[in-house]
């Protein structure tokens, strides 16, 4: 009887421990908000995100965070709207989505409209992009949706990226690292014109400071550049979003993932040593689409500018503002880089797992 009695008691503490957090979750989101003066961003109740949403009629995509419905606004205008569930940790990813994008104006970053924050409930609304997001347009997977873009539109979008994350290193007041940069987190409007989406992970930091302190991995299986993982490879800075787009467009140039999903694991082709021996040979590229020498041309860019970023090293990698230089300058003039001191990493069911870490 007196187990019972303390068992009981036990669970109540710790009822009431999760509630009080809970609410002081709340509160802390509230008081960050309220500090902010809500960044100029409106507000809406969760009631208006059903009216907008259609009651969540049309669902655009799920994920980790939650899932996206597609909306229209009172003027007509269309939206994505993103209805977090949980609240992971102390609701930092939420903080961290508003208080970054809010920051933001570029034409290569998507736009934040709005967020609602009530209750439970919490969603970010965002201009509408008809075209999805990237990575439905490079990983074929025998899938019926996929659509070959072509070089020109590849190459223009590889250029569109690297300038809205140069703004975001360079750009902004306070230097915004994604630690997220992949294709499923590339949105592509009407025009195919890319915009970087997903600030749930980013960080903030001084312009003047290159290196940020991080407790835990954050990012992508992919597209984590080896410091994240150990800092026996150097110091995490802006060079580890570099890497993450490097691992990128070789995907976009590959067209499928950096590891083949095609082969078996004993012989399975990690695409970026392919690439780099068919370059460092002077051999033909053997990529699909190749058909005149424009399309070559921004071919090899990519290749070699995909490679320069994904160096192990992050002080052999460049910075954004010159992978722009690099990708809009003249081919001849670019060198191959070293080999990339990599291997080809397992293939697991988690590859395309996000990987959450501790609060700003």
């Amino acid at each position: 009887m007196l187990f019972c009695i303390i068992i009981k008691k036990l669970a109540q503490s710790k009822s009431t421990l999760f509630w009080k957090k809970k609410t002081e979750n709340y509160r802390n989101i509230e008081e960050f908000l309220k500090n902010c003066g809500s960044l100029s961003l409106k507000r809406y109740s969760y009631s208006d995100i059903k009216k907008i949403t259609n009651s969540f009629r049309t669902k655009l995509g799920q994920g980790g965070f939650g899932s996206v419905f597609k909306g229209k606004l009172e003027n007509g205008c269309l939206v994505a709207v993103k209805v977090l569930k949980g609240l992971k940790g102390n609701g930092d990813e939420f903080i961290n989505e508003v208080a970054t994008i809010s920051r933001t104006s570029h034409v290569n970053v998507v736009t934040l409209l709005g967020f609602c924050f009530e209750g439970c409930h919490r969603a970010l609304i965002y201009e509408f992009m008809p075209n999805g997001s990237l990575d439905k347009f490079i990983h074929d997977g025998g899938s019926l949706t996929y659509r070959q873009l072509g070089w020109e539109t590849l190459y223009q979008i590889a250029v569109g990226i690297a300038r809205g994350l140069e703004y975001l290193h360079r750009g902004c007041n306070t230097r915004i690292l994604h630690f997220d940069i992949k294709p499923h987190n590339i949105l592509l409007n009407e025009h195919f014109c890319p915009k970087i989406s997903d600030f749930g992970l980013a960080k903030l930091c001084p312009q003047k400071d290159s290196i940020v302190s991080l407790i835990g991995a954050r990012g992508t299986v992919g597209y984590i550049a080896p410091e994240v993982f150990s800092r026996n490879f150097g110091g995490v800075s802006h060079k580890s979003d570099v890497y993450s787009y490097g691992m990128m467009i070789l995907e976009m140039v590959g067209g499928r993932k950096n590891i083949s999903v095609e082969v078996d694991r004993a012989s399975e082709i990690y695409f970026p040593h392919w690439i780099y021996q068919r370059l460092d040979l002077g051999e033909e590229l053997g990529l699909h689409g190749i058909v005149d020498d424009e399309s070559n041309v921004s071919a090899r860019k990519m290749i070699i500018v995909g490679l320069w970023c994904i160096q192990t090293d992050p002080s052999h990698r460049p910075s954004m503002s010159r992978v722009v230089e690099m990708l809009e300058g003249i081919a001849e003039s670019l060198q191959i880089p070293p080999k990339p001191f990599l291997y080809s990493p397992s293939r697991t069911p988690v590859d395309s797992s996000t990987t959450h870490v501790m609060p700003l």
